[in-house]
């Protein structure tokens, strides 16, 4: 249990928060245990002005302040006892943020007083006053929200881009100076221009919630880049702003969502509501510990301790009522007032755990989420798991949620390096992995080769083991198990074969991905060869290793080009995205008669379908999928023949007939153009597959 007694839920959280009206701002703080409350108005120099705060019976304290406006900054300084075997870590010296403040200024300087406790004494209160060592809240006027997208994209149509919004223009050379790195940056028609052209329908931002550093990082000269430290769950990162962070962050992201909707593309956050950037008791008190250590954090049976199922010190208490209404007001305020399309939630079942930190599928969080009129409309992503017991949740969200599939970014990388028994699980991957979820669509599977954790695809097919080193841990940080092959060579070298194999392993990569039903989704750069240089655990690089360097597009524009293509047909044909699984259905004519073909078939070279003895083949590296229409108004050239060869040397493959096909077309490949025939394949014909390729046929 976390919790001894219960506490007081907020009567009306839309009172929370600072909100300008009636001449003034009315501020509002849920903060149940604490004994006094004082809201305190910073001035440009840093003056505090003090004003006390009234205790409703609810557990919100709040104030109408006359004159008080727009720009203007604000902290808490709340009271309470100091008693941390109950959980209660009270500290008035500590300036602390709204958790509802809509946006953040300044930062935290790492060698003051941030801690509520002496540095060599967890447990003993430290008196100093941390006013001008910490970030601020900042009241923000009401504003309408952005151009909403004309047509929401169905799941099934979605391709997810994952970026990070500073890195991925830090270096565009298109992009103003001052702009590169701002949600400005992101939202320049040269940087949409690429999204859309490249056939994404949707950008799924690395953490844009106001974050903080680390303080083990800032000690090492580092930060924490990717934004997985969030302390305001309501405010647009500042530092991502090119023109101010008195709430011009504000009007900057919603214009930056404006642009990206103007051009089709919808704006998913990587949201961290699991943890927050407060880390462990012994860590820094910024806010949500300083307001109410036991209510808003998960704690050990001593109330001492924070209990961790994270990795980062703490784990945010959803079973608490309060907390869980926090999390549920942000995502509305970020669809509703920010724009915002859909979530994907990191390490997400630390908020299905219960007050005895077992996971719960119906906990109440899921149950908001599916009733709410909101939240039930967006687009709903689950990185499904956590570090706890039993954190691993694959398959287990049921309707109205997809997931981040781990197995097909195991196994794809597994089949490509010749690391895999035969190709059973590889047809599971290709068709949306019914293996895991088979009750819901392949939509529900998120699939990915690479994300912004691990190497980049070039740096796939790179490196054999990780190289840390500029993260100053000994490269002892980051994965071993990578499942990653350097094609001969570890690191960059001038090998011409090398290159070359490189080359077309990265597109047979982005390849599988794109032709498998399911949600793609592309890590930013990957298009166009980015590297990271053998980092596998980026992020506290805010540097060149990180950030996506746009001069390589030249070099690796073979890898652009088919990435381009494979996404204009997965537009274009409904078969590569379909709705249901299929399962081999008989595919009929208008009157109603058997076609001799089906709507999924399996060729393993043979000009029948694979056997029993093909599919238990542990040697076996070449499948071939042959996918169609079931509609019967459909014409028969809305069918493909994918072939996936995963063997060194090249392999013949005969081209099935009869009802299958007349003739085939190569449409897409990895394999250098001079390698595949240009003109019509006879149905019946032997086609040579290069070794390690991806060939893609179309039926006519």
């Amino acid at each position: 249990m976390t919790t001894s007694t219960a506490l007081p839920v907020p009567a009306d959280t839309s009172l929370l928060g600072a909100h300008v009206r009636d001449g003034g701002t009315t501020f509002g703080l849920w903060a149940p245990r604490a004994t006094r409350v004082e809201l305190a108005l910073v001035d440009e120099d840093r003056r505090q002005t003090n004003v006390d705060l009234a205790l409703g019976a609810d557990g919100v304290w709040s104030a109408h302040v006359p004159g008080i406006g727009a720009e203007q900054r604000y902290g808490y300084r709340v009271h309470g006892p100091w008693d941390p075997a109950s959980g209660a870590r009270f500290n008035p010296a500590k300036l602390l943020l709204d958790p509802y403040a809509r946006a953040v200024t300044g930062g935290v300087d790492y060698s003051g007083p941030i801690l509520d406790h002496l540095p060599d004494a967890n447990f003993v209160p430290d008196a100093t006053d941390s006013f001008a060592s910490v970030p601020l809240s900042v009241v923000v006027a009401d504003s309408p929200p952005p151009t909403p997208i004309a047509e929401p994209v169905p799941l099934e149509r979605s391709v997810i881009y994952e970026l990070h919004v500073k890195g991925f223009t830090r270096l565009h050379p298109a992009v103003p100076e001052h702009l590169r790195g701002s949600y400005a940056g992101l939202a320049y028609p040269a940087v949409v221009q690429h999204l859309a052209d490249l056939g994404v329908t949707a950008v799924e931002l690395l953490p844009v919630h106001q974050f903080v550093s680390e303080p083990f990082l800032i000690s090492r000269g580092l930060s924490n880049y990717w934004g997985y430290n969030t302390l305001g769950y309501f405010a647009p990162h500042s530092a991502f702003g090119s023109v101010g962070t008195l709430g011009q962050q504000v009007r900057e992201f919603k214009e930056m969502v404006s642009a990206l909707h103007e051009a089709g593309i919808e704006v998913i956050l990587d949201v961290v509501y699991n943890h927050t950037g407060e880390g462990g008791h012994e860590g820094p008190t910024l806010a949500f510990r300083g307001l109410d250590h036991l209510g808003y954090y998960r704690l050990t049976d001593d109330q001492r301790d924070d209990y961790d199922v994270t990795g980062c010190g703490n784990s945010v208490d959803t079973s608490e009522p309060g907390v869980l209404r926090l999390v549920l007001d942000s995502l509305r305020y970020w669809v509703t007032e920010m724009g915002v399309d859909g979530f994907r939630f990191d390490l997400v079942t630390t908020l299905l755990r219960d007050e005895q930190h077992h996971v719960d599928q119906e906990h109440p969080f899921k149950v908001a989420l599916r009733e709410d009129p909101v939240l039930s409309r967006v687009k709903l992503i689950a990185e499904p798991w956590d570090m706890g017991p039993y954190g691993y949740q694959v398959g287990a969200f049921g309707e109205g949620w997809s997931e981040w599939n781990d197995r097909f970014r195991n196994y794809v990388r597994d089949f490509w390096r010749g690391a895999t028994h035969g190709v059973a699980e590889l047809a599971q991957r290709l068709v949306g992995s019914p293996d895991i979820f088979a009750e819901r669509a392949p939509e529900a599977s998120v699939n990915f080769v690479t994300a912004h954790d691990g190497f980049t695809l070039r740096d796939l097919v790179t490196y054999d083991v990780k190289h840390n080193g500029a993260n100053g841990e000994s490269n002892r940080d980051g994965t071993d198990d990578n499942r990653s092959w350097n094609c001969g060579v570890e690191g960059e070298t001038e090998d011409g074969h090398v290159v070359t194999l490189r080359h077309r392993q990265a597109q047979n990569l982005m390849a599988t991905l794109l032709l498998s039903n399911g949600v793609p989704m592309i890590t930013a750069g990957d298009e166009l060869g980015r590297t990271q240089q053998g980092n596998n655990n980026a992020y506290c690089q805010d540097s060149p290793i990180s950030w996506l360097h746009w001069d390589t597009a030249q070099q690796w524009g073979d890898l652009t080009d088919l990435t381009r293509r494979l996404l204009q047909l997965r537009a274009e044909h409904p078969v590569f995205r379909r709705t249901a699984y299929r399962h081999g259905e008989p595919l009929l004519d208008p009157t109603g008669r058997s076609t001799g073909r089906k709507n999924l078939a399996w060729f393993g070279g043979a000009p029948h379908e694979m056997t029993a003895d093909d599919w238990h083949d542990g040697s076996r590296r070449t499948l071939g999928i042959y996918l169609a229409e079931d509609a019967p108004d459909r014409e028969q050239d809305a069918a493909f023949l994918i072939w996936l060869h995963a063997g060194a040397e090249a392999t013949r493959v005969a081209l099935p007939d009869g009802p299958w096909a007349h003739t085939y077309t190569v449409v897409a490949s990895s394999a250098q153009e001079h390698e595949l025939p240009g003109d019509k394949l006879a149905a019946g014909s032997t086609l040579e597959l290069p070794g390690r390729c991806v060939v893609v046929l179309q039926v006519d």
